[in-house]
């Protein structure tokens, strides 16, 4: 499923415009991603959590040429499954 598929089905199945579903989807997706640049960790309790995982700097193999690279600290988002949706989708 993507955005818009969400979106249409959020309209469908509480009788909103496509244009009004489509402002709360994007308020939500926009709270969600405001919410991890500040540092802060989102749980949906039965979905699953995200945080921001920080790495630090190391240094890396170019897989080409062999030859040693300076890898920069970055910080990524991660989405761990929470254990209601990890059974439902295992059938247990």
């Amino acid at each position: 499923m993507n955005k818009s598929e969400l979106i249409e089905v959020l309209s469908q199945k509480k009788g909103i415009s496509l244009k009004k579903s489509e402002e709360i989807i994007n308020t939500i997706f926009e709270s969600m991603t405001n919410a991890m640049l500040a540092g802060d960790r989102i749980e949906i309790r039965g979905f699953g959590s995200f945080v921001i995982n920080e790495y630090k700097s190391y240094t890396g193999r170019n897989p080409k040429t062999g030859e040693s690279i300076d890898v920069k600290p970055k910080k990524l988002p991660f989405f761990k499954v929470g254990k209601e949706l990890k059974e439902r989708v295992a059938g247990n």
